[in-house]
């Protein structure tokens, strides 16, 4: 609540002019609430399904259209984006996404604890889909990191 302590020496208010200061009181209120809220939504907002990726010291690269996710989770279950699909229908799907957007690149999010084998089998049905711009999803080591850092 905003207060003024001044006065020119007069009993009545019929004179007195607005005051300058502003309550920021509810701004901090509302600012703080969006922090928490932040706080709380951020560690949700991880794309697909959860998995352990491997570590590695390569460089991060940028696109410029939004990748179709692909996730191979242990026990050979495949994902598009969160959605779950058998081995069967993953070439049909990938075809349509394709013919959607030629353009978009598919990332492979590969378990660490599948097989790399199993994870080159899925690539090779994305080259089959048609689509060239595929990459490996992995996590940035930071030993690996701070060494190049040096």
């Amino acid at each position: 609540m905003a207060m003024s302590v001044g006065g020119r020496g007069r009993d009545d208010d019929d004179d007195a002019a607005p005051m300058g200061e502003m309550n920021v009181a509810p701004l901090v209120d509302v600012m703080l609430v969006l922090l928490i809220v932040f706080m709380v939504a951020a560690p949700m907002m991880t794309v697909g399904v959860p998995v352990n990726l491997p570590r590695t010291a390569a460089a991060r690269t940028s696109s410029s259209n939004p990748p179709v996710v692909l996730t191979v989770a242990p026990g050979n279950r495949l994902y598009i984006r969160q959605e779950e699909v058998t081995a069967e229908q993953l070439t049909q799907r990938l075809v349509a996404l394709h013919e959607a957007d030629p353009e978009a690149p598919v990332h492979v999010r590969g378990d660490r604890t599948v097989p790399y084998g199993d994870v080159l089998r899925v690539m090779g049905r994305v080259s089959r889909a048609g689509i060239s711009r595929v990459s490996l999803i992995a996590e940035a080591d930071p030993a690996a990191a701070a060494v190049q850092a040096r």
